[in-house]
């Protein structure tokens, strides 16, 4: 009677192990599939967006969802400059993880002082359309595994233009086109220097902060990115692809 009791237990441990591999196997299928087909086709929606929807309407606002999706051709060379010179000056050159910024926010938030993250534009992508904002050692590890994907199957092109059309520029507001609309009333393909970089300027909190008209802070935040993007030059992708 034990003898089988030990079988019946030992085979439902292994029934379990089954389980849980292939779970794995196609959560591992799953994500690639999704990977590899948001790397020619838009991006409707992302989890932050439907978040955010659902907050507002539990605190009992308006839903605002303001999202226009345009192809790369589309956006102002100043919009992808300005974001690259404020958020990740390394893109063009890195794998997706910038060790040195990581090092640095890790030291920072060991001292106890306003958390600073060291992600990139790969990073903040992965998290954007695939993943939740809250942080959390899981949300991180699968960020890592999202950005390697990304970083594997996409162009740096790529990676910029999702980046653009899926960040929250505002309350409400997601990507380059619709805060173009929103913040200057024009498409972004339009944008100047100082307004790209005004822009560029609120993404550390882009429901608190406003593009335009702009406050001394997002004022100085947008002039310090419009000389750094005197100083970086244009964009060059071919040379990473």
């Amino acid at each position: 009677m034990a003898l089988k009791g030990k079988k019946h237990r030992e085979s439902l441990l292994k029934r379990f192990f089954r389980f849980v591999l292939k779970t794995i196997f196609w959560l591992v299928v799953l994500s690639v599939a999704t990977v590899f087909f948001y790397k020619k086709v838009p991006v409707p929606a992302t989890p932050l967006m439907v978040i955010r929807s659902i907050e507002q309407y539990q605190n009992g606002q308006d839903i605002v969802w303001k999202h226009d999706w345009v192809a790369m051709e589309n956006i102002s060379k100043n919009a992808q400059l300005a974001v690259v010179c404020s958020e990740d000056q390394l893109f063009l050159n890195h794998n997706g993880f910038d060790l040195k910024a990581i090092e640095k926010a890790y030291e920072n938030n060991k001292k106890g002082n306003a958390i600073k993250g060291g992600s990139t534009i790969s990073q903040q992508t992965a998290k954007n359309v695939f993943l939740w904002p809250q942080r959390s050692w899981l949300r991180k590890g699968l960020e890592t595994y999202f950005t390697f994907l990304i970083e594997k199957m996409w162009t740096k092109q790529r990676i910029l233009e999702v980046y653009l059309n899926s960040i929250e520029m505002g309350n409400g507001i997601y990507g380059i086109e619709a805060a173009s609309k929103y913040w200057f009333k024009k498409r972004a393909s339009q944008l100047s220097k100082q307004e790209a970089a005004a822009i560029a300027a609120v993404l550390p909190n882009p429901r608190k902060y406003i593009a335009h008209p702009a406050t001394t802070y997002i004022n100085s935040r947008k002039n310090w990115i419009v000389k750094q993007m005197v100083y970086f030059g244009a964009l060059d992708f071919k040379t990473n692809e």
